[in-house]
């Protein structure tokens, strides 16, 4: 594995459980009842269909340290969800780490719309944009259009560092066809790009055997894995993405940080300025930061829930707390059959974490 300095709250053995940053700070976790009591559910419209969204929902959670989000995608499970809600606690009881730098850099992210539609998606962002990350493999989508959308991005943007990201949508053969034509227009690296750990190990390897001038990052492989290192023990990625809520939280992220030993980029999970500063939270506390964070999400959605949104500006973001708009809240507050559900979610979710603080 390769080595970095690890940030502070690492661990010597294993991966921390969810909860840790409680667990750090010697606290139980905060009343379940005090938690529901400051509920807010918006439903925001997105700009362009995102990972097959198109409406935008979170509930977000006020506490003593200021607010915290939960928005674990519809799908995904109770187990699943709870680590978002872990990291939704923590932003609004815990303070921030200490930062080491007060803006980082970002990338601005490119979904996997028609070659023709770059210009104008690329158009939202305010200012220079300098580095990219192309979704790419979306389901009933071809290579050609994946190749279509990369030389439109380059062509927009010819000094800009591009990157791919195939949220596992690519089988290993077909994975390496198309980093053989898509490295053509100057990738810096492939995020996730097939499915397992034993596919990324062995496309890397079958990369590195050709020369392609790309690396292989992971990021399902980490936030979705009951094991986060197992892709450092396999030698299957050269850098890691990582995300605030996926990862339960700040101080867990960090301490996944400093065991895998790679380099990491800090990424979101589409949330709202709420989200997005407590990422900018984990990006300000890395010891290095050599690729720009994905945390320009915000530019995907109609609105937000405060007019001072968490976006770049020529790509740069500056580390701050956010305080949504109560106007805003209530305008883009959900219906109450959704406001429930939501509740019931995090009720559920916080049950699954009581268990894990307890043992």
């Amino acid at each position: 594995m390769h080595n970095e300095s690890s940030p502070a709250g690492s661990i010597p053995n294993g991966v921390p459980p969810l909860g840790y940053g409680f667990r750090l700070a010697g606290l139980p976790l905060p009343p379940l009842e005090e938690v529901l009591e400051q509920l807010a559910v918006v439903d925001i419209p997105m700009n362009v269909t995102f990972r097959g969204v198109n409406h935008r929902q979170s509930a977000l959670i006020r506490g003593p340290r200021g607010w915290g989000e939960f928005a674990p995608f519809l799908e995904y499970g109770d187990e699943e969800a709870a680590a978002w809600l872990a990291c939704a606690l923590e932003a609004a009881w815990l303070p921030t780490p200490e930062p080491v730098r007060e803006s980082i850099p970002l990338n601005a992210t490119l979904p996997a719309v028609p070659a023709e539609r770059v210009p104008e998606v690329l158009a939202r962002y305010d200012g220079t944009i300098r580095e990219l990350k192309i979704k790419v493999a979306e389901k009933g989508q071809s290579l050609a259009d994946d190749v279509a959308r990369v030389a439109a991005a380059r062509e927009a943007l010819p000094e800009a560092r591009l990157k791919i990201d195939a949220n596992m949508g690519y089988t290993l053969s077909g994975a390496l066809e198309a980093l053989r034509k898509l490295c053509e227009y100057g990738l810096i690296y492939a995020e996730q790009p097939v499915a397992t750990i034993e596919d990324m190990a062995t496309l890397r390897y079958a990369v590195a055997k050709e020369g392609l001038p790309v690396r292989i990052a992971a990021d399902e492989s980490i936030r979705k894995a009951e094991d986060p290192l197992r892709v450092a023990r396999a030698n299957a990625a050269d850098l890691i993405i990582i995300k605030a809520a996926p990862l339960g939280g700040v101080r867990r992220a960090l301490a996944i940080v400093g065991q895998a030993q790679l380099p990491a980029v800090v990424s979101s999970a589409l949330e709202t300025s709420v989200g997005i500063a407590t990422g900018a939270a984990l990006a300000a506390s890395l010891p290095t930061l050599k690729y720009g964070c994905g945390l320009g999400t915000v530019s995907l959605m109609a609105e937000d829930v405060t007019e001072d949104s968490m976006i770049a500006h020529d790509g740069i973001m500056r580390v701050r707390a956010v305080e949504p708009d109560p106007q805003r809240l209530e305008r883009l507050a959900a219906d109450e059959p959704t406001r429930r559900w939501w509740a019931e979610r995090v009720s559920r979710c916080y049950r699954v974490l009581e268990c894990i603080h307890r043992s």
